[in-house]
């Protein structure tokens, strides 16, 4: 029966092809003989990559019979152990017995809900096909849990919330930055994507109050499911409770310890190294992204405070009480979250903390490319000057001319000290495929 139940599900899959699914700017390679593993947080698409890729494949020409695409999420599968594995082998070659395994591509949506799910894997993967595609959910394997059950095997392909272009795309909204009537449309949509963020569903609700309920039940989820009961964590509350803070305070370097001698101000009790534990855990389910203060010291570098950006503004806005410099704060997460996805494979994101303050280093190695200050405007003269000052600072002791100042609306250019500042505003910033000061748009 569970053979049958198979073939069912693989016919099944197969009449829906092509998916009904909406493009992404990037999709899943597929082209290398290798495990493809899929992680990223939550809720920001992985199935539906998968069915990207699905679609790509069948209008490449291979034929949809040579695609076998199964959620093991079906409560039918519910009781399967390693062993039945072989059986949904067993039934593809009883459908398709002229069609050999080593053309097919496998597509396995929630693999590792089935204990011992590698060991099938990697044997599919060495004796019959080179074709495979493997995704998780955090609250059963993690990405560096995926590598190590996998034996190094995999090639890993992360998964983002959508960029700001594909938010736009979402929404049939022309992204063409040129014509004066789309400008007015983009600037709006923005504005609604640094609030709420980026998650595929979310993008598609009309109602903010359906936003926020729908936000409000992915951070809960991501907490008791891919925090408590992966890490079976004693500590519920307090976990929240310090998860907040560290969003609350996003755009500036997290002091744990500050953290810590708050909570026990109030009387409640936990350790520093539960703090940094759960911090790191947060980073691994793709909750925070880390950036390290800019050294040309390793030690340096580990010693210094570190800012953490959450994975998607709309977490943020949906579980904190707002602030009044809210906007700012979620301006420069959401000039971050464009930097991070767009950096190339060598790259790497810092900040720069002297006398004066830049907030993003674009570097390669050690050497800078980029020096961009995120502000949400110029008009404050004390803001003016903190931000100039800042970058300037900051292009003479690291030696990069490449100067940008990112702001909510504004496009000029400031003529300072013999050296470039180019000011954008986020819209048009957020739609650059690469550095927008060279006209990348």
């Amino acid at each position: 029966m569970k053979k049958e139940l198979f073939k069912s599900l693989i016919a099944l899959s197969q009449s829906s092809i092509p998916f009904d699914v909406r493009p992404r700017d990037v999709l899943l390679p597929t082209d290398q003989d290798e495990i493809i593993t899929i992680p990223g947080v939550r809720r920001c698409g992985k199935s539906s990559m998968m069915e990207l890729a699905i679609n790509a494949l069948v209008s490449s020409g291979i034929a949809k019979e040579k695609i076998i695409w199964i959620g093991f999420d079906d409560e039918r599968l519910a009781s399967l152990t390693s062993d039945d594995l072989d059986l949904l082998l067993q039934a593809y070659m009883e459908m398709y017995p002229d069609i050999p395994l080593k053309d097919v591509y496998f597509f396995f949506d929630e693999l590792p809900l089935i204990k011992g799910w590698e060991l099938f894997v990697l044997r599919v993967f060495k004796s019959y096909c080179k074709h495979i595609y493997v995704c998780g959910s955090n609250a059963h394997v993690l990405s560096k849990e995926m590598k190590s059950e996998l034996r190094g095997w995999p090639h890993e392909q992360e998964i983002w919330p959508l960029s700001f272009h594909e938010y736009c795309n979402f929404l049939d909204l022309s992204t063409n930055i040129y014509l004066e009537s789309n400008q007015a449309k983009l600037r709006l949509a923005f504005d609604d994507f640094n609030r709420f963020g980026g998650m595929p569903e979310i993008v598609l609700k009309e109602k903010t109050v359906d936003k926020f309920r729908k936000l409000q039940g992915y951070f809960d989820t991501m907490l008791l499911r891919d925090f408590i009961e992966h890490w079976k964590i004693s500590n519920p509350l307090m976990l929240r409770y310090f998860i907040k803070r560290v969003m609350s305070g996003i755009a500036n370097p997290v002091s744990v310890h500050a953290i810590y001698n708050d909570i026990r101000s109030q009387g409640l009790k936990c350790t520093q190294e539960d703090l940094y534990d759960w911090l790191d855990k947060a980073c691994g389910i793709y909750l925070f992204l880390r950036v390290t203060k800019f050294s040309r010291s390793i030690i340096k570098e580990h010693q210094a405070l570190a800012k953490y950006y959450v994975i998607d503004n709309g977490l943020r806005t949906a579980n904190l009480i707002a602030q009044t410099d809210d906007a700012g704060k979620q301006l420069e997460n959401t000039v971050f979250l464009h930097l991070f996805r767009t950096k190339g494979a060598q790259e790497k994101i810092c900040y720069y903390q002297e006398k004066y303050g830049c907030d993003f280093v674009v570097c390669n190695d050690n050497e800078v490319q980029q020096l961009i200050q995120v502000t949400w405007d110029m008009e404050d003269s004390e803001t003016r000057e903190r931000e100039i000052n800042g970058i300037l600072a900051a292009s003479k002791a690291l030696g990069c001319n490449q100067l940008t100042i990112v702001t909510h609306d504004e496009e000029n250019e400031i003529q300072m000290n013999g050296k470039t500042i180019h000011l954008f505003p986020a819209w048009k910033f957020c739609l650059a495929t690469g550095n927008p000061v060279h006209g990348s748009l």
